[in-house]
Formats: C-alpha cells, sequence, structure tokens
C-alpha cells in the first residue's frame, strides 16, 4: 500500500524502485505495484482480490467520471472514506444511479466495512462475478 500510494502521488519513480536490487518477496510486491490506486484502501482491496482471476482495472472513466474497481467490464466497486460526505455524497449517488441505468452493478462499501467486515464485502463481489455482473451483456 505504501509503495502504491507513493507511486500514486509520484513521490517515488516505478524506473528507479524496480533497478533496486530487491529480491523474494519484495520483488513480487514491486512487480505487482501499480500507480493507480487513489488511497491504500482500494490498494488493499484490490490484491485481496487477485485470486479470483478476473480483471480488475483501478480508477476506470465510466461515464464522466472514475471509479475506484472496474472488474470485468460492469461491475464497479467504489470504496468511500471518510471524504465522502455532503457534496461528494451526493455526487456519488448520482453518478451509482446513471451507471445503473447503464448496466453497470455497483458495490460501493465503507473504510469500516473493509477493514473490519472483510469477509461480507467479498461475499457481495464474489456474488457478483458468479451472477455473472462483471460481464457486458
Amino acid at each position: 500500500m505504501i509503495w502504491e500510494s507513493a507511486l500514486n502521488r509520484s513521490l517515488i519513480d516505478h524506473s528507479a524502485m524496480i533497478a533496486l536490487p530487491l529480491t523474494g518477496r519484495a520483488r513480487s510486491v514491486l512487480e505487482a505495484c501499480t500507480p493507480f490506486s487513489d488511497s491504500g484502501l482500494e490498494t488493499k482491496v484490490k490484491h485481496r482480490l487477485r485470486w479470483l482471476g478476473v480483471p480488475i482495472h483501478e480508477q476506470s472513466w465510466v461515464h464522466g467520471r472514475r471509479v475506484d474497481l472496474l472488474i470485468g467490464s460492469r461491475l464497479v466497486v467504489q470504496i468511500d472514506g471518510a471524504h465522502h460526505t455532503g457534496a461528494q455524497r451526493d455526487a456519488d449517488i448520482a453518478h451509482d444511479a446513471q451507471l445503473a441505468l447503464r448496466g453497470y452493478r455497483v458495490i460501493r462499501v465503507s473504510y469500516f466495512q473493509v477493514m473490519r467486515e472483510w469477509e461480507t464485502v467479498q461475499h457481495l463481489i464474489v456474488g457478483a462475478i458468479a451472477r455473472g455482473e462483471h460481464l457486458a451483456r
């Protein structure tokens, strides 16, 4: 999470990191890093879902706004931190409605759910994938 956050904020350079003499697990972690996650929560969810073997795209533009994770071509996972209140929350709800009208399935979860209720979150996502809700129709 730290490396991805630093990459996202351009605090470190990926090519410089690759040149480091890392081995074993550190090398594997670095090879899996991308600069796309906007938060540690997004990184945590993405890495917890790797085992599913389905495409997971970070910070994809879908109908005028970025979404945290796009799984396959139709399953959107939005991860809300503390800043999702007031006008931000209203805009999020409006975008969720637009996505639903266009055939996307949106799963919106909170910090608390990711950190304390992961089994429930995973069950929601895996269930949606099992029903094919990540696939274009």
